[in-house]
């Protein structure tokens, strides 16, 4: 029971690791939370101008929570690695070093997914780019993908992930309420035709 909370702080501490924001504080562009959105994740890190910078973040930001359903997985065996994949997920959301105001979760949940079930990791990336596709909004492809993920788990034969993925998807919707009104009123911004 001690090791196991002990693997699931740890995977909570690897995901509050803000890169974008020590990126962005590393290359000189300011405060990446008075910039744009004021989100800590790698859409506002592009609002930067700088492109490399948002890759950086894109891609540390889903390794956190791979790397700790890795990590976990090898020292301590899947069913703690489900947890620990979680609490990296919600260090990145709810992060201590910053007063839990951390980012919305859609690199460090799509990596953590890709992590647990890789199939299941794929149909969810696969969602995501089908609706932006059509719609050209990421917000609603990153929701849409949420919502769908328990459902891939079901379908692809991870009944035992569905607890994980519908905690995920909660806090997917929750942190993107904000966009959510938007959506509703028509107003979230859409993505220019270069994705």
């Amino acid at each position: 029971m001690i090791t196991s909370a002990l693997w699931i702080a740890l995977g909570y501490l690897l995901g509050s690791v803000p890169f974008g924001l020590v990126i962005t504080r590393a290359l000189g562009l300011g405060d990446l939370r008075k910039i744009g959105s004021g989100n800590i994740g790698a859409t506002n890190v592009l609002r930067t101008g700088n492109k490399p910078a948002a890759a950086a973040t894109l891609i540390l930001d889903a390794g956190k929570g791979a790397i700790a359903v890795g990590i976990v997985h090898v020292m301590s065996g899947p069913q703690i690695a489900h947890w620990a994949g979680l609490a990296a997920f919600v260090g990145h959301c709810f992060p201590v070093w910053l007063r839990f105001h951390g980012g919305k979760g859609v690199a460090t949940f799509l990596g953590t997914v890709l992590a647990l079930a890789w199939p299941v990791g794929l149909a969810a990336c696969a969602t995501w780019l089908a609706v932006v596709g059509v719609v050209r909004i990421s917000s609603l492809g990153a929701l849409a993908a949420a919502a769908a993920t328990p459902i891939w788990m079901w379908v692809l034969d991870y009944p035992n992930l569905v607890p994980v993925g519908l905690i995920m998807t909660g806090v997917i919707f929750w942190r993107h309420r904000q966009n959510i009104e938007r959506l509703r009123a028509g107003t979230e911004p859409t993505l220019r035709r270069k994705l």
